[in-house]
């Protein structure tokens, strides 16, 4: 167990791969720059104590060549550090926002916001960004500090004590940002997040914004998360400009001193003329890193919160299991006691959910709005996990296929069908790099579409747009059934299909249905028409959070409704329903038991941990 929590602890390494030796690499790089930065020192101490003194020009032209030589090599060094930290940066990047992204993608089927998705992309950016600043170079250069304090103690003892009294002094002032910072930058991540979501949703909403007259409502809105956010990071600002431009004083505060305190010595016999320049330098360089590192802290602070969010979340994905390969289900569908609650609130929607289903079934489920249908589709195809239960395809748990595994056995079309950025040929055939031409038609000739694609300007090659909105909202309905129906999935579920189709439409779903059923595959099929359900031989009531009927379409279904028929149900209510119907009030309630197991959960599938 120690080496399995072990190897996830190390994932994050693995993923970005050694930076160790690229590590020492750029210390001792940074050592040698820190080395050859004395050059002035040594330069102007010769010159003062040697060249002058000497009155020798050979003298003067060797040690300047020599300088010059060695600030060449100062700046090559200094080349070699700043493109390598480039490139490390483009290795985070490269090697975090796969993994990054994949999150981004799972996060909102688990209660998520987008925004707060989307962040875990802007930290991978934030590591790339600090990796080309100034921020890495202070921090290595750090560690050589003491070796310009070491020089300036050679020229002399109280020289080297009042340089290392001034370093103490801007490394308590670093200590303090670091402190005062702290205390903001949860807040301030928060508030960042909380604005996002703000302008996200306005934009997703902006046709009803514009069409119902509350744009400037929602502006106001906006505008009052953004306050808080700049409050937040004008406090953050003011601290580390603040300390930063007292940083600055008082190195320049500590520079003049060590002059005249030189200037003093030189007076009293115990200092040569050229150790007071030398002095200044190396005093001066020894401060700057701390300069340096306080004038960057908040990139710093910045960036250390993004790496232990990145962290986390490739050690969470490290720790999910590897599911092996099973074969392809060919029998049943089977749910056991399968409960699901909502991720985001732990609010039970489904409670206590059996039934089986066989090869060349096709199930309607059928119930008032808000009772848990969608919810239940959701749960089928792996949205969600079951909080309790199982779900298993000929026996097998959902959770024993990998996504892209399972996926290939499962077609999915959603209540809002929401397409993607590209051609209805990726978009049918889920983005295959080498999709099946033969494949990718057949599932358009099944939804009754192809027709309409071939009438496009390029065809299948036609871009959608963002969220297709470039055709309308029945032929991103069609498009989406036959991206459901692409490659013949075992099993199939449709939520409202039948929203947006007209009688030709319906017909095709029909007929679609019925071709699942031929070939020995499931539908489930959520609807409040009845059109819907001609295909179906089976019939599931799903009301108050309860499967409260099952079986047969004519034992389940009466001809006509009943006085107290469910509303959104017409000729479709129960001719019967079972002693778990009767049951079923107050089954969506929540506690806190049941909040904390979702939140676990979504801990689990989700990197970011659980939302508190």
């Amino acid at each position: 167990m120690a080496g399995k929590s072990k190897k996830v602890r190390g994932a994050a390494a693995k993923v970005v791969g050694s930076l160790k030796g690229l590590s020492a690499f750029l210390f001792i790089i940074s050592g040698v720059i820190s080395v050859l930065a004395l050059t002035g020192s040594f330069y102007m101490l010769q010159i003062y104590d040697r060249a002058l003194v000497s009155g020798s020009v050979p003298t003067l032209v060797a040690l300047s060549a020599l300088a010059i030589g060695l600030y060449v090599f100062q700046g090559f060094f200094d080349i070699i550090r700043a493109q390598m930290l480039v490139r490390i940066g483009a290795r985070l990047d490269r090697r975090l926002a796969p993994v990054a992204h994949q999150v981004v993608v799972d996060m909102p089927r688990l209660g998520y916001s987008t925004s707060e998705a989307l962040e875990r992309g802007r930290d991978v950016d934030t590591l790339r960004t600090f990796a080309g600043s100034q921020g890495p170079v202070a921090i290595f250069d750090l560690p050589w500090m003491p070796l310009f304090l070491a020089f300036v103690y050679m020229l002399h003892p109280t020289l080297g004590a009042l340089t290392i009294a001034g370093a103490f002094v801007l490394v308590t002032l670093a200590v303090i940002t670091e402190l005062l910072t702290r205390r903001f930058s949860a807040d301030t991540q928060n508030s960042t997040v909380e604005r996002n979501q703000i302008a996200d949703s306005n934009a997703r909403n902006a046709e009803v914004l514009k069409a119902m007259g509350f744009v400037g409502r929602a502006v106001k809105r906006f505008t009052r998360a953004n306050e808080r956010h700049l409050e937040l990071q004008t406090k953050t600002s003011d601290i580390t400009g603040s300390f930063g431009a007292l940083s600055r004083v008082l190195r320049m505060l500590l520079q003049s001193a060590v002059l005249g305190l030189a200037a003093f010595l030189t007076i009293m016999g115990e200092l040569s003329a050229g150790a007071i320049i030398a002095s200044t330098i190396a005093a001066s360089r020894a401060m700057a890193p701390i300069d340096l590192a306080i004038g960057n802290w908040k990139h710093i602070v910045a960036a250390r919160g993004a790496w232990g969010r990145v962290r986390d979340t490739v050690e969470v994905m490290a720790a999910l299991p590897q599911p092996m390969q099973l074969p392809k289900p060919t029998m049943t569908l089977k749910l056991e006691g399968v409960t699901v609650a909502a991720p985001a609130t732990g609010r039970v929607i489904l409670s206590d959910v059996s039934c089986e289903v066989r090869a060349g079934d096709a199930v309607g489920i059928i119930g008032p709005s808000g009772g848990g249908k969608s919810s239940l589709a959701r749960a089928l195809v792996g949205i969600w996990p079951p909080l309790r239960g199982a779900i298993r395809l000929d026996g097998a748990e959902l959770a024993q296929w990998s996504d892209e595994e399972r996926g290939a056995h499962v077609g999915y079309l959603p209540q809002d069908v929401s397409l993607l950025d590209a051609t209805v040929e990726e978009n049918i055939s889920r983005l295959e790099e080498e999709p099946d031409a033969a494949a990718i038609v057949a599932a358009a000739q099944a939804a009754a579409v192809h027709e309409m694609i071939v009438r496009l300007p390029d065809g299948y090659r036609t871009e959608l747009g963002p969220m297709g909105t470039s055709i309308s909202g029945g032929q991103r309905q069609r498009i989406g059934l036959a991206r459901a129906l692409y490659g013949d999935p075992f099993l199939v579920v449709l939520d409202e299909p039948n929203a947006n189709l007209d009688p030709e439409g319906e017909q095709a779903l029909t007929k679609a249905i019925e071709g699942v059923r031929a070939r020995g595959g499931i539908a489930i099929v959520i609807a409040h028409r009845p059109s819907a359900l001609q295909a179906c031989n089976l019939v599931g009531i799903v009301q108050q959070g309860k499967l409260s009927a099952f079986g047969p379409k004519e034992e389940i279904l009466a001809p006509k409704a009943a006085p107290d028929a469910q509303p959104g149900t017409p000729d479709m209510q129960p001719a019967a329903t079972t002693a778990a119907g009767a049951k079923a009030k107050g089954a969506q309630g929540s506690s806190p038991k049941v909040a904390a197991e979702t939140r676990r959960l979504v801990a689990k599938k989700a990197a970011g941990g659980a939302k508190s």
